[in-house]
């Protein structure tokens, strides 16, 4: 069983790094995986919610970065303890899998902690903010979807390793969020809209 899911896994692999290729993404995905193209967005985030909240926003920030460790933390222990290898380097894939970033992370593969981090933070996002962002904070959980995407496009992961992740950084950004909602909250009205 566990054989299958894990030819199953290579499979898809396969074709979203190998066959669904196509030059925008071959740009587009080395990219978005790149922690400081997201920088402004964690800074207008931080901003927002600093000049709109005030104290309740430093607050939220200090959750935001909470959310963070804790996805990335254990993420990093669930790659330890499972120790599966990434496609760059396991012996099967890694003669037809292509590798888009320059280097291959020595660490293990499952969860990803990029799918992991970044569903952490988009699902606090999502559930903390909605009421500020309306119906564009989907945009949050797409924003994390191409991430994780990328992962996969570029070579570093499987599917299925960030299929862990994000569901992992979820469960975390969602536990974060409403133990934000309950003790403290972003209850009064924005300054800036």
């Amino acid at each position: 069983m566990l054989e299958a899911i894990v030819n199953f896994d290579r499979k898809i692999f396969f074709y979203m790094n190998h066959q669904w290729q196509n030059p925008v993404f071959d740009w587009l995905a080395p990219w978005l995986r790149e922690p400081y193209t997201w920088a402004p967005l964690y800074l207008f985030l931080a901003l927002f919610t600093l000049l709109n909240f005030r104290w309740r926003g430093l607050w939220w920030c200090m959750v935001f970065l909470i959310a963070f460790g804790i996805s990335d933390q254990t993420s990093l222990y669930i790659k330890g303890a499972v120790g599966r290898l990434r496609p760059c380097h396991d012996p099967v894939v890694a003669s037809f899998a292509r590798q888009m970033v320059p280097y291959c992370p020595s660490s293990g593969s499952f969860t990803s902690n990029h799918a992991s981090n970044h569903f952490a933070l988009a699902m606090l996002c999502f559930i903390t903010l909605r009421p500020y962002f309306g119906k564009y904070s989907w945009l949050f959980l797409v924003w994390a979807a191409a991430i994780s995407y990328s992962q996969v496009y570029v070579g570093v992961h499987y599917p299925l390793d960030v299929l862990g992740g994000a569901l992992l950084g979820a469960g975390i950004g969602w536990g974060c969020a409403r133990f934000f909602q309950r003790r403290i909250g972003l209850i009064q009205e924005p300054v800036i809209a």
